[in-house]
């Protein structure tokens, strides 16, 4: 029921300040995070307990499949506002393992509304590798296209014209592709590390 949910909020806002007095009133002050996260909306994959960080180290902006599209507004307000207002210099693309809208797509489900037009574009990314995903059995195919989706959407970040103008500015932004272990707790480095376009394949 929601009233635990409210609850529980009280008891760990006491402990948090009885163990540390000022954390609140230090972070009503400001937000400073150094990373901006696009990743799953998945319940099982929260940026923060995974990265170990505290509230206020990482923006976040969350969807279906870690989905960037550049006619998202929602998502282009977030990328804006992290890299013009916070100054984020790191922007993370996380995919993970066993991704609902990625094996949906896999599997070639047939999906209508809302959520079969957010998926299009991980479904490109299906067509586009589909010779190589096609020789895999289902359950690597869907691994693969957890990852190719990762860095794609990545590719799409260090092509946007936000973070293409903040680099012609000379604010440094790297753009980073990683996949989420549900089953492990761990992240991996898809090596992508676009720090410039040029290595973003853009």
């Amino acid at each position: 029921m929601p009233s635990e949910l409210l609850a529980r909020n009280a008891a760990w806002a006491a402990s948090v300040k009885d163990r540390h007095p000022e954390f609140f009133a230090d972070l009503a002050q400001v937000q400073t995070p150094r990373y901006l996260w696009i990743g799953c909306s998945d319940s099982r994959v929260p940026p923060t307990t995974i990265m170990d960080l505290k509230p206020g180290e990482v923006f976040v902006y969350r969807n279906i499949a870690n989905v960037v599209d550049e006619a998202d507004a929602s998502c282009m307000a977030a990328l804006q506002f992290g890299i013009e207002a916070l100054k984020i210099e790191h922007v993370i693309v996380g995919g993970h393992y066993g991704c609902g809208g990625v094996g949906a797509v896999c599997q070639e489900a047939r999906m209508s509304g809302a959520l079969g037009r957010w998926l299009a574009g991980v479904e490109a990314v299906r067509q586009r590798h589909g010779a190589e995903l096609g020789g895999l059995a289902p359950e690597a195919a869907a691994i693969r296209l957890t990852e190719l989706n990762a860095l794609e959407q990545a590719r799409h970040v260090a092509a946007t014209a936000i973070v293409r103008a903040a680099r012609a500015r000379g604010q440094r932004v790297s753009v980073d592709a990683w996949v989420y272990e549900v089953a492990t707790g761990h992240l991996r480095d898809l090596d992508f590390a676009a720090s410039d376009p040029a290595a973003a394949g853009v």
